[in-house]
């Protein structure tokens, strides 16, 4: 398969032309990869299954992982869900457009394969002008997981979609780096109360400011592999670079000490080894391929910054990658989440 590439930065005559493009690979039942602010994703027609499997076979996902549905209005949500909670249409006004994923009851016309088998659909409706554009054209709900091959760190740049995808889908929309970095925050409206599945931009904090009591899955920050998924990225390893990632715990003191001591072992060694630091930290080694995620006083472009910086070792052949842990708080739990994940739960 030769993908088509299509560049957009800005949304003009040209760039609505491209798009009907890209929006007749969707109508055809073919797959698309499209910025969002959150990470680049890989999209199909929600309603048609024949689409939603080109998009795990692309992948090379798991079928039974399931995917977020993608709308350009409010008034798309009702035929997706069998009924709209009132504690979800005040998150959609607070939140959408916006980084956060609500899951409710599914409609019986969504297939199967789009939820993974379950009775739930997450949906979420993009802050991102390109995204929008492109599903309005569409015609109909874009069914998308993140556009990378299953288990590699989300693609936050372009180059890094062309690096998975590029031959293995129809089309593809480049535009600039994604805003936030990390998938959008995902929460289950079908419980009581309500239910953090997946954290991202929008904090627990902010849910509990319009939602009250809000609860936190034991997924998101435990090594526990369930039996049945509400959400992507609960089951399967995520994000993992392809050197070998261990988070490293302590005291700001100790993670150096710990760090300092393991790279001394590989001195006369021909392995690659990395350190993922911060601004703060950086000038503690000595040795190794230095990397900064970026300063401590800013969760938000720490988050940003993670995956591109997994990706920055892979350019490098980084072969083994001792990352600093990161201080919890609402701030950080999405970044630690990922982190974590990357790393295949992987301490010392």
């Amino acid at each position: 398969m030769k993908s088509k590439i299509i560049t957009i930065e800005n949304i003009n005559d040209a760039a609505l032309s491209d798009l009907e493009t890209a929006a007749a690979f969707i109508k055809a039942g073919g797959t698309v990869v499209f910025p969002t602010e959150t990470v680049y994703g890989l999209g199909g027609d929600a309603f048609n299954p024949l689409a939603i499997k080109k998009i795990f076979e692309a992948k090379g996902r798991p079928d039974d992982n399931p995917l977020i549905v993608h709308i350009a209005s409010l008034d798309a949500v009702g035929p997706l869900v069998a009924a709209i909670p009132e504690k979800a249409e005040r998150l959609m006004k607070a939140f959408w457009p916006g980084p956060l994923t609500i899951v409710m009851e599914k409609a019986v016309t969504i297939p199967a394969v789009v939820t993974g088998g379950l009775n739930t659909v997450g949906v979420r409706f993009p802050d991102h002008p390109i995204a929008q554009a492109f599903i309005k054209m569409a015609g109909c709900p874009i069914a998308a997981p993140s556009a990378n091959r299953s288990g590699r760190p989300s693609p936050t740049q372009g180059k890094h979609v062309l690096e998975d995808l590029d031959g293995r889908v129809d089309g593809i929309i480049l535009s600039s780096d994604t805003e936030l970095g990390l998938e959008s925050t995902v929460i289950d409206m079908t419980v009581e109360p309500p239910m953090v599945l997946r954290p991202g931009d929008v904090t627990l904090a902010e849910l509990r400011e319009v939602l009250g009591q809000v609860a936190v899955s034991t997924n998101v920050t435990q090594n526990v592999v369930p039996e049945k998924i509400a959400s992507p990225g609960m089951k399967y390893t995520h994000y993992s670079p392809k050197g070998d990632l261990v988070v490293v715990k302590g005291t700001s003191e100790e993670i150096c000490e710990k760090i300092t001591r393991a790279l001394s072992h590989y001195k006369g060694n021909p392995m690659t080894i990395g350190v993922l630091a911060s601004d703060e930290t950086m000038g503690c080694y000595r040795e190794g391929l230095i990397i900064s995620l970026g300063s401590r006083n800013d969760p938000r472009e720490m988050s940003k910054n993670l995956f591109s910086r997994l990706r920055t070792f892979d350019e490098l052949g980084v072969e083994k990658i001792y990352a600093e842990d990161i201080p919890l708080d609402n701030e950080t739990l999405a970044l630690i989440n990922r982190l974590y994940k990357a790393a295949g739960y992987t301490f010392i």
